[in-house]
């Protein structure tokens, strides 16, 4: 079966949850942040956090690709995942230096 033969209200739908799984995560993220003050250490280790920003857009595009070719809004939602597959050291570092700071 060729990739756009998939029935469009499937692919809108996915795209839908994954959207909403994205924000959230963003929206868990910044409450984090902002619990631990402005000297956090997550906000310093995600820096700009293009991962995190970038998901729910291209997730948003891909559900509005789906109107046009189920088979992009497919590969974009792939590309994501694709994405997050890809290991992000960023948060090792900060992990490990509190971890040598709690006392034992």
């Amino acid at each position: 079966m060729a990739i756009e033969h998939f029935a469009r209200a499937p692919v809108v739908t996915y795209g839908a949850v994954l959207f909403v799984a994205g924000v959230a995560y963003y929206i868990l993220q910044e409450v984090i942040i902002r619990s631990q003050g402005i000297d956090s250490a997550l906000r310093a280790a995600l820096g700009r956090d293009v991962k995190g920003k970038a998901s729910p857009v291209l997730f948003a595009v891909g559900i509005g690709c789906a109107f046009w070719s189920t088979g992009v809004a497919l590969a974009l939602y792939a590309t994501v995942a694709v994405m997050w597959l890809v290991p992000d050291r960023r948060l090792e570092p900060v992990i490990e230096g509190h971890h040598r700071e709690v006392p034992d």
